[in-house]
């Protein structure tokens, strides 16, 4: 019994055209009634796929949490339960402490 073919030559050239046209891989998908994991590594087997860049991290520059509550505890503040605080609360601490 031979093996059920499920991209033939046609319509893996189709979708190799319809990405590389800028088509996204979930309207090829649609358009050939197929999920859009199976259309990717399809892509990727025939080598044209281009996996797109993950998002850089949005974190704000400065300390962390943890050197605040350190740099905190210096003072001679209890940061005892603190741990677990978010650090614009930390933040907010420190800006009454300070008043």
């Amino acid at each position: 019994m031979a093996a059920q073919v499920n991209y033939t030559p046609e319509l893996t050239a189709t979708i190799i055209d319809q990405y590389q046209a800028g088509e996204t891989v979930e309207a090829i998908a649609a358009s050939i009634d197929k999920s859009i994991r199976s259309v990717r590594s399809k892509l990727v087997r025939e080598g044209v796929y281009v996996a797109t860049p993950k998002a850089k991290s949005t974190r704000e520059q400065g300390p962390t949490k943890k050197e605040i509550l350190r740099d905190l505890e210096g003072t001679g503040f209890d940061v005892s339960g603190f741990e677990g605080a978010t650090k614009d609360a930390i933040m907010r601490l420190i800006a009454m402490q300070a008043n």
